[in-house]
């Protein structure tokens, strides 16, 4: 199904068939991530490797419970070991904790409620809005709910004997052990692919946008809606930027408890970027959103600032351009990708040399503004500065002239 097939199909296209195209889709968003898995490291094969050690923390511990300790009822201990396996080892020693202390307070309160009340329902009564309020408390973090859960199962299976609460608290913690030795031990997850990739996406957007915002000044008009379109990919590149961040956090908590002996039999991916790099590329965020907002309000007809025009405007556009192009060349650097341009001195010198050109060319263009259209030379002036943040922070160690 093409995206055209999909625009002019109609509207009141029967059940089964919207239903039959969304099963499609999906099939083909499931082959995709299966083909993405088995190619080569990335998400999908991180989540795939995530989901077997679950799966395998649930068995072992079942297989202890069971098979080893001889308990007919084993069902705590796979219960806690299989939702233990999170994302970093931290997390789920740090959830092991608290769904621990949850699934006790759920098993004390369900039993002394049952004590108290001799009674089922009254026992639930009594017992589960409590633990309700307890699961909205911050230091249970999303695992609060289990308190309840457990509860419901200590009052369905009937036993609230001091040594079934024993038990129960037994299998709770020798299903944590159980998870969280899996996941720390077998491929501890190393969040670090994300960063660089997500570091790599913003470099490239960046450059894409401004190319598209040299595209734009070209043309012979533009007006408020394409000044429009500049602003929603500045957006974007902050929501970018926002991945990137999340992303750092994620890499630094993975390794916070998965580091030396534990990585050892983890093939991590390549080290990070220093944090100044995601530093350095919120900077240039921060310009061309400066930067998309001037040209904004220079093309608000409602508004006295003017664009300039003529070579000046094509100048700058090329100068953009050459800030765009060092913006993909630094994508690529950080995918490990070859450049095809070159990464020689004498390449890098020749794009400089490019630069300066069409930089002194906007000097002479705003002087000339100055002399006979002072508003636009008020927006040439921004524009040039805003340029030239962008052009330190993309190209740093530019030579001074």
């Amino acid at each position: 199904m093409t995206r055209v097939t999909d625009a002019v199909r109609p509207r009141g296209a029967p059940p089964i068939s919207r239903a039959v195209d969304a099963l499609r889709r999906e099939a083909g968003s499931v082959g995709r991530a299966a083909r993405a898995a088995w190619r080569g490291p990335g998400r999908e094969r991180d989540l795939v490797v995530q989901s077997m050690k679950a799966a395998a923390a649930a068995l072992l511990a079942w297989s202890v419970a069971s098979v080893w300790l001889g308990d007919p009822m084993a069902l705590m201990a796979p219960w806690v070991a299989l939702v233990l396996v999170q994302a970093t080892v931290f997390s789920s020693l740090r959830q092991a904790a608290q769904q621990w202390t949850a699934l006790c307070a759920g098993t004390l309160l369900a039993s002394a409620a049952q004590v108290l009340t001799d009674d089922t329902l009254g026992a639930l009564a009594l017992s589960v809005p409590v633990l309700m309020l307890l699961a909205n408390w911050p230091r249970f973090g999303d695992q609060g709910i289990y308190g309840a859960t457990t509860a419901l199962f200590t009052l369905a299976s009937g036993s609230v004997s001091a040594s079934a609460v024993g038990h129960r608290v037994g299998q709770a913690a020798l299903g944590a052990v159980i998870g969280v030795a899996v996941n720390a031990l077998i491929l501890p997850p190393v969040h670090l692919r994300d960063v660089r990739e997500n570091l790599a996406a913003l470099a490239g957007e960046a450059g894409d946008l401004l190319h598209i915002v040299a595209g734009d000044l070209r043309a012979t008009e533009w007006d408020a809606q394409v000044a429009a379109g500049w602003t929603h990919g500045s957006a974007r590149l902050e929501r970018r930027l926002e991945a990137l961040r999340s992303a750092r956090g994620w890499s630094r908590e993975s390794l916070r408890l998965a580091s030396g002996p534990l990585l050892a039999v983890r093939r991590a991916p390549k080290p990070l970027p220093p944090e100044s790099e995601d530093e350095r590329w919120g900077r240039v965020t921060g310009h061309i959103a400066a930067l998309t907002r001037t040209l904004a309000v220079a093309a608000d007809e409602d508004r006295i600032p003017t664009p300039p025009d003529g070579p000046a405007l094509r100048s700058y556009a090329r100068l953009l351009e050459l800030i765009g192009d060092a913006c993909h060349a630094e994508s690529r650097r950080l995918l490990g990708a070859s450049d095809e341009a070159g990464l020689d001195d004498r390449s890098a010198d020749r794009v400089e040399d490019a630069m300066w050109e069409q930089h002194e060319r906007l000097q002479e263009g705003l002087r000339e503004h100055a002399e006979h259209a002072t508003a636009r030379a008020t927006v040439l002036g921004t524009l040039l500065l805003q340029a030239e943040n962008l052009w330190t922070e993309t190209v740093p160690g530019t030579r001074k002239r």
